[in-house]
C-alpha cells in the first residue's frame, strides 16, 4: 500500500512586508527585487518561533481528517530555524498539540527539507512502523537574516506547511518515486558561519554578525538552475512521463527565473506551474507544502492528478518527487 497525503494545510504570519519596506533601508528598489526574483512581498513573524507557525497548520490537518492528537504516531519537523538547538522543535510541537502518542525528530536539509521529510515519513508509513505521520516544513527565516545584507534580507519570508501521510488502499495514487541528492561541496556558498559546534557562540561571533545566513547568490543561482531542472527532467524520464501526464509542477519558491527554467526543461506550460513567491518570498522548507495547501484550497488539485515536487537548497541538497494526488 503506497503512502499518501491525506491532509494539507499552511500558515503564514499576518504581517506583510512589501518591497517598498526595504527601499529606505537598503540600496535596492521594488523594480530591482521583482525583476530579479519575482518577489513582491513576504511575511515576517514578529512574535513567536517556528513551532508557532507549525501548530495552526497541523491543527487544520487534524480537523480535515476528523482526527484527535492521539491519532498521530510521528511528527517530523523540517527546518533550519528550530525553536532551540535542543530539545527538537518536533518535541515542542508534540507538546503544544498534545500528540501524546507520537515520537518524532527534526530534519535539516534547508530548502529541500520538506522533500527529504516527505520521503522519510512515507518510508515509515510504507514499512508499517507508523500509521500516521505529520510532516511539517517550516522556517522563521527572519530570525537568521542580517537586515543590512541586501543579498539575503529581501529574499526570505516566514511560513509553514504541514501534510498528513497515511496508507492508501488505492495503488494508483500516492507517492510514486523520488530522486534525492546532496553535494557537500556546496556548503561554502550558502551557510550560517557560527552557532554550531564548529564555531560556538561567543561575544566575537555575535559582534562579527556570524549568526546570520550568508549566500553567494550568483553561484547558488547557477547551481540551482541546473540542479532543479535536471532532477525534474530525470524523474520524468525515469517514470516515462510526458508533459501531458503532469497536472502540476510544485517547485521550491526561491527565484522565479529558476522556476521558469525548470518548467521549460520539463516541457511544461506556465499554467501547470504553481507560483506564490510573489506573495511569500522564500520560506525555505515551507515553500512546497504551502504551495500544495493553496492549490488544494483553491480546488486546483483533483484526485489522481500527476504532481512533481522539485527543490534545491543549501548543502547543496536537491531533489524531485513524483506523486499522484490522493485527496478527494
Amino acid at each position: 500500500m503506497p503512502a499518501n497525503i491525506t491532509a494539507v494545510a499552511h500558515f503564514v504570519p499576518p504581517d506583510v512586508f512589501p518591497n517598498s519596506y526595504f527601499e529606505s533601508r537598503l540600496d535596492t528598489s521594488d523594480e530591482w527585487i521583482r525583476t530579479r526574483t519575482g518577489i513582491k512581498e513576504r511575511r515576517f513573524l514578529l512574535e513567536g518561533a517556528t513551532s508557532d507557525l507549525i501548530v495552526p497548520a497541523a491543527k487544520e490537518c487534524l480537523e480535515q481528517r476528523g482526527l484527535t492528537p492521539e491519532d498521530i504516531d510521528c511528527v517530523i519537523v523540517c527546518t533550519v530555524t528550530p525553536d532551540n538547538m535542543f530539545p527538537s522543535t518536533a518535541a515542542t510541537v508534540q507538546r503544544k498539540l498534545g500528540l501524546t502518542k507520537a515520537w518524532g525528530f527534526d530534519l535539516s536539509a534547508a530548502c529541500s527539507g520538506f522533500l527529504y521529510g516527505l520521503m522519510t515519513g512515507a518510508a515509515l508509513v510504507e514499512s508499517k512502523q507508523v500509521r500516521r505521520v505529520l510532516v511539517c516544513g517550516a522556517d522563521k527565516m527572519s530570525s537568521i537574516l542580517n537586515p543590512d545584507d541586501r543579498s539575503t534580507f529581501i529574499l526570505f519570508g516566514d511560513g509553514a506547511g504541514v501534510v498528513l501521510i497515511e496508507h492508501s488502499e488505492d495503488n494508483n495514487i500516492g507517492i510514486k518515486d523520488s530522486i534525492l541528492k546532496m553535494d557537500g561541496k556546496g556548503g561554502d556558498f550558502l551557510y550560517m558561519k557560527s552557532g554550531g559546534s564548529a564555531n560556538p557562540p561567543s561575544h566575537e561571533t555575535v559582534d562579527n554578525k556570524e549568526h546570520y545566513a550568508v549566500q553567494d547568490g550568483q553561484t547558488v543561482f547557477k547551481s540551482a538552475v541546473v540542479g532543479m531542472a535536471d532532477v525534474s527532467a530525470e524523474i520524468m524520464e525515469k517514470n516515462n512521463l510526458t508533459a501531458d501526464d503532469i497536472t502540476w509542477l510544485v517547485p521550491h519558491q526561491a527565484n522565479l527565473r529558476i522556476i521558469d527554467a525548470t518548467a521549460r526543461r520539463m516541457g511544461l506550460s506556465p499554467d501547470k506551474v504553481m507560483i506564490n513567491i510573489d506573495r511569500y518570498g522564500n520560506t525555505t522548507a515551507g515553500t512546497i507544502p504551502i504551495c500544495l495547501s493553496e492549490l488544494w484550497q483553491q480546488g486546483k488539485l483533483k484526485y489522481g492528478d500527476g504532481v512533481i515536487l522539485a527543490s534545491f537548497g543549501a548543502g547543496y541538497t536537491w531533489g524531485s518527487i513524483y506523486l499522484r494526488w490522493g485527496m478527494k
